[in-house]
């Protein structure tokens, strides 16, 4: 894979991942799935940068927390909040795969979604604000932002498509290379952030997503563009909680 190649599948993934401006590019799909976990470096490392600068204006932590949360949310268009919320109501307001992915679609929250966007953001909200008050900590929320989007080929990868239209179908299935290639670069930069806890992280972000996978499975029989958007979230807190630890 050439230079070139390598920097049109980032600019794909950012595409996907990210509101951001971008130079032109050709969209590669699934096949640019190993590069994920590189946007989310870019995301990440955004996010912190915006973090320190708050810090350099003599704010408390807890402010840079809230300005690096709120920068990755502007950058991302709260993207894998809405897939969040939206599999909270779907998954527990539903009694029908059919019936759940008919909720997931609805543009309105309801109290599951509600709540889950809640407690997400409180425990990345808490995470950050201890990890801006401790020397070294933002790798570990650099390295929160890469292994969290690394689990969303895996994920493609291994679950069929629960709806025959929707974002994951219109992406495709990665090939099985771009998820391994996007684990590996997640869990390196779990073990660069974390040092020690890295296995600890690994271990806890595989069950995570593992119990997803599961639930998915059973609830709508697949993965979805919101089943995909819940995993980033659940595996970056999994791996904040853990450097807290």
């Amino acid at each position: 894979m050439n230079a070139r190649l390598l920097w049109n599948d980032l600019l794909s993934a950012l595409g996907l991942l990210s509101r951001l401006p971008l130079p032109d590019h050709t969209f590669r799909g699934a096949e640019a799935a190993w590069a994920y976990p590189l946007a989310g470096l870019v995301l990440g490392g955004l996010s912190c940068v915006a973090g320190l600068l708050a810090l350099g204006l003599s704010l408390p932590p807890t402010a840079a927390a809230l300005v690096c949360l709120g920068t990755g949310i502007a950058l991302t268009g709260a993207l894998h909040e809405d897939g969040l919320a939206d599999v909270a109501d779907g998954f527990w307001g539903g009694t029908t795969s059919a019936r759940r992915l008919e909720i997931m679609k609805d543009s309105r929250v309801g109290a599951y979604g509600v709540i889950a966007l809640v407690l997400g953001l409180l425990a990345r909200f808490t995470a950050l604000s201890t990890l801006f008050a401790v020397p070294g900590g933002l790798w570990a929320v650099i390295a929160a932002a890469v292994a969290s989007r690394a689990v969303m080929p895996v994920l493609m990868a291994t679950l069929p498509f629960a709806r025959p239209d929707g974002l994951a179908r219109s992406v495709g299935y990665p090939p099985m290379g771009a998820a391994l290639a996007a684990s590996l670069i997640g869990a390196v930069f779990l073990y660069i952030g974390l040092g020690w806890q890295g296995s600890a992280a690994v271990l806890s972000v595989a069950l995570v997503t593992l119990g997803l996978a599961r639930l998915a499975s059973s609830r709508i029989g697949g993965q979805s563009g919101d089943v995909l958007g819940a995993g980033q979230q659940l595996a970056e807190i999994t791996v904040l909680f853990v450097a807290l630890a």
